[in-house]
């Protein structure tokens, strides 16, 4: 606009002077020759000054696994000592993985490096995760080009990852949840055989523990299912080796799946999976030909009111049209945006897409990403992998080194005699350390009582393992000890911890729906941890009755026998079609 307003004052004024021809000619070319100048050196002026501001990342924490490098070209050998100093750090931080953003200033500005310094500072980290015994994989490369006077550079974002030592690998629990026939067990069987499905359900037959699940194709029990990727980013699973102690012996990081029923009948077993194991994260399948359907809804409460952070799975996208799946997909959004979810849907449609999803999944617990994939033609399987081997755990290693600190305790889930081995107890170390030959007190009895045993061999994953530290999931040999004194529920602590235990406690409770009302005498059946126990409503202080959606602060009371509770603790209860969480504190009586 500007150089057309000039333009427009000139003409005007050659025709009113009237000078000759010729002299009008050469002056109005001069004229046009300072007047192009100037008009191109404004536009430059404008250019600079309306240029698109420059992206930033949030500032880089102290803390954290996440690392802002502006570039690594050709470091000093004291400078280079201090970089791998401060990626061991970062690796501590993120339990044997760390993220480096190069290319990026620690305020977060994205500069970006060209190609040269680029391939030099790759370089450079590469020999840096080296010598503290990583490996490096490039997850992406952006381009920045936010001015137009300066070639386009580039940042890259690089997954730092240790390499398995001593079985110290990183494991991350995610609990399978969804409605009966929606895939879930199927999906479970092409990940971790490394093998499509073949329309008929064949991918699932390992899974099944039982006949009757075979003969009928739906998930009973609770069965555990291993997917590893080593230092490098690449999968390992039974493809590759033969064993579950070769998968975990190649893997530096570990994804244990919780297979869990989706039929309503087995409602209390998918309740016991999430209260007692702890996953760390919960995936929701949904079969994109019938959408939201039968448990779909109920299982997404139940991770939502044990503050589990869910994504979604909508599978068989081969069976139905394009159409029918984005209808699937915009029905979950409506669902997952009501006030009572809160949550952003996030659909993965590239590699680029699952990078970010799985980084702000573990950083905000309102993202919840959604992919669309087939486990028969294996349309997007490569997309879920990608999310899965850069998902972050969500605890540091300040919070799990506070963790084994205390004394141990360990949560017993399962209960098996094995031939030559003896009794066998499944479970979940809360906190401490166990180790070989360490001498347990278990309990409470149907008395009260703890009675003291021996921890003989421990396996975690299903090969040996010295010691079991605080969050992992493991068995336990017991040797001669008498199975029969030993039921789900029960706890294994430290004899030094002297521990407590309960007939009535309180809770702060809100009631998340109820079909009538909630009153003194009601009988429901508690869930905290790994405790399973019908109990009596004994009161309810300052109210007579409890409707959906209110809160109050309950007494309950064991019908059958103490248990071991720890104050703090989440709660679940249901009566029938009943369901209700512990938002606050937990205090024993």
């Amino acid at each position: 606009m500007v150089d057309l307003t000039e333009s427009g004052a000139v003409s005007p004024g050659h025709g009113r002077h009237g000078q000759s021809s010729g002299s009008c000619k050469k002056t109005s070319k001069k004229s046009r020759t300072r007047r192009s100048k100037r008009g191109r050196r404004r536009r430059s002026k404008k250019n600079r000054n309306n240029k698109t501001p420059p992206p930033y990342l949030p500032p880089e924490a102290e803390e954290g696994n996440i690392e802002y490098k502006l570039k690594l070209v050709n470091p000093t050998q004291y400078r280079f000592e201090h970089l791998a100093t401060q990626l061991k750090w970062r690796l501590q931080e993120g339990r044997g993985e760390a993220v480096y953003q190069i290319g990026v200033e620690d305020n977060g500005l994205l500069v970006g490096l060209t190609e040269s310094d680029m391939k030099a500072s790759l370089k450079t980290l590469k020999r840096m995760a080296e010598k503290v015994g990583a490996d490096i994989t490039l997850l992406r490369e952006r381009e920045v080009d936010y001015d137009l006077d300066r070639n386009t550079r580039k940042i890259a974002e690089v997954l730092v990852r240790k390499v398995p030592d001593d079985q110290q690998f990183l494991d991350l629990r995610v609990a399978v949840l969804g409605n009966v026939d929606s895939g879930k067990s199927t999906l479970l069987g092409v990940l971790t055989q490394g093998e499509l499905d073949n329309g008929r359900g064949r991918a699932r037959l390992n899974l099944f523990r039982h006949l009757h699940e075979i003969q009928t194709g739906r998930t009973s029990s609770i069965s555990f299912e291993i997917l590893g990727f080593n230092s490098k980013g690449e999968v390992v699973n039974y493809s590759e080796s033969r064993t579950a102690e070769e998968i975990c012996e190649s893997s530096s990081k570990m994804i244990t799946f919780i297979d869990l029923a989706g039929h309503h009948k087995y409602l209390k077993t998918t309740i016991f999976g999430l209260t007692s194991y702890c996953p760390d994260f919960a995936m929701l399948v949904v079969s994109a030909n019938t959408g939201i359907a039968g448990t779909t809804r109920e299982h997404l409460g139940l991770a939502m009111a044990l503050k589990v952070p869910i994504f979604i799975v909508v599978s068989k996208v081969d069976l139905c049209s394009r159409g029918t799946v984005e209808r699937t997909v915009r029905q979950l959004e409506r669902v997952l945006k009501q006030p009572g979810c809160n949550k952003v849907p996030m659909v993965v449609s590239n590699p680029d897409d699952a990078v970010t999803a799985a980084q702000q999944f573990a950083q905000s617990a309102c993202i919840t990403p959604i992919f669309t994939l087939s486990s028969v033609s294996g349309e997007s399987l490569d997309l879920l992998k990608v999310f899965l081997n850069i998902l972050p755990p969500l605890s540091n290693s300040k919070e799990q080194e506070e963790l084994m600190q205390q004394l141990t305790e360990f949560q017993v889930d399962e209960i098996y005699s094995v031939p030559d081995v003896g009794t066998v107890v499944g479970g979940t170390l809360y906190s401490g350390v166990c180790r070989e030959g360490e001498r347990l007190v278990v309990g409470p009895t149907d008395e009260g009582r703890f009675l003291r045993l021996k921890v003989g061999s421990i396996q975690r994953n299903r090969s040996a393992c010295r010691v079991l530290r605080a969050g992992q999931a493991a068995t336990l040999a017991l040797g001669n000890f008498d199975r029969s004194l030993l039921r789900k529920g029960m706890v294994m602590v430290s004899p030094k911890m002297n521990p407590t235990i309960c007939c009535q406690f309180e809770a702060a409770i809100v009631l998340l729906f109820h079909a009538k009302t909630f009153r003194r005498g009601s009988q429901v059946t508690v869930h905290v941890g790994n405790v399973r126990q019908t109990a009596t409503v004994e009161c309810l202080h300052g109210k007579d009755e409890l409707r959906t959606g209110e809160r109050a602060v309950v007494r309950f009371r064991f019908i059958k026998h103490p248990e071991y509770l720890r104050l703090g603790a989440k709660l679940l209860f249901r009566e029938g079609v009943t369901k209700a969480r512990r938002p606050h504190t937990l205090s024993e009586k």
